[in-house]
């Protein structure tokens, strides 16, 4: 007799797998602040590499955290801002930024 097991999920280790990674509290708090293109999150996330921004960019907005909106124009136009999901992890990261002041 096998017994399944039902993993239950911390909600903070749940959270930790969706913004945890190296850049991604960044971008979240770069994309606060409104929309951004490619280039300009590049600008403000000094040492990321493009490989790197693009691939946290695809991982959420595969989370539903972020959207990416293309413009058909020459040169094609893309810009990525938080979906109401995103917006909300504003409290986390002002929290972050809070504790970070605090105990720098």
């Amino acid at each position: 007799m096998t017994l399944e097991k039902h993993a239950v999920i911390c909600p903070v280790h749940k959270t930790m797998m969706v913004i945890g990674k190296r850049w991604t509290a960044l971008i979240i708090r770069d994309l606060v602040s409104g929309t951004k293109r490619f280039c300009q999150l590049e600008q403000s996330l000094e040492g990321i590499s493009p490989k790197m921004l693009s691939q946290r960019l695809h991982e959420l907005e595969a989370h539903g955290i972020l959207k990416r909106e293309v413009f058909p124009e020459v040169p094609v136009r893309v810009e990525y801002s938080l979906t109401a999901k995103g917006r909300d992890l504003k409290k986390v990261v002002d929290s972050m930024a809070v504790w970070g002041t605090k105990w720098d």
